[in-house]
């Protein structure tokens, strides 16, 4: 639960742990990705200690900030080998993570976005779930997702995505 006064930053802390102790994997399906400078860290150390990151995200306009906002954060991700997997079947709402830990797969499904209206204004609920069968099958679902309607984000065509296109980035 996250809300405006006692669990301010309930969920977003939770991700962050999650990434801290992930060892190989983290796949996170995400409608709205602009996460917070401690949650991009987070994952951006881990891929450094060589966990596999793979981030399922919106990949069809929708809203003009969001879709923008989100490619803004594209850069360091794949500078860091993040793997980014944009949907394009139809309009993304998923809100899912699975990440291994030592302690067994820690795996969420709620409705806030990684993004600073979710994690800092909006009432939001995740359920974290740490049970190695539920991740098992939200990481199959999520696979199914990126094989069929996935398209990869090459770090050579973003870093040569056009000057309009950076400035509305920005």
């Amino acid at each position: 639960l996250r809300d405006n006064l006692r669990f301010r930053r309930r969920i977003e802390s939770t991700y962050r742990v999650g990434s801290a102790r992930a060892r190989r994997e983290i796949v996170i399906g995400n409608a709205y990705f602009v996460p917070g400078v401690q949650l991009q860290r987070a994952l951006l150390r881990a891929a450094q200690r060589g966990v596999k990151i793979t981030l399922l995200l919106q990949g069809r306009y929708e809203y003009f900030m969001q879709y923008h906002a989100s490619r803004a954060v594209y850069g360091p991700m794949l500078a860091a080998g993040i793997e980014i997997v944009e949907y394009e079947a139809s309009f993304l709402h998923a809100k899912v993570a699975v990440m291994d830990t030592p302690h067994g797969a820690l795996s969420t499904v709620g409705s806030s976005n990684l993004d600073p209206f979710s994690l800092l204004l909006a009432r939001e609920a995740n359920v974290f779930v740490r049970d190695d069968r539920f991740a098992a099958e939200l990481l199959a679902e999520l696979r199914r997702a990126i094989a069929d309607h996935g398209r990869r984000v090459e770090p050579e065509s973003y870093a040569q995505r056009s000057l309009a296109t950076r400035a509305a980035n920005w």
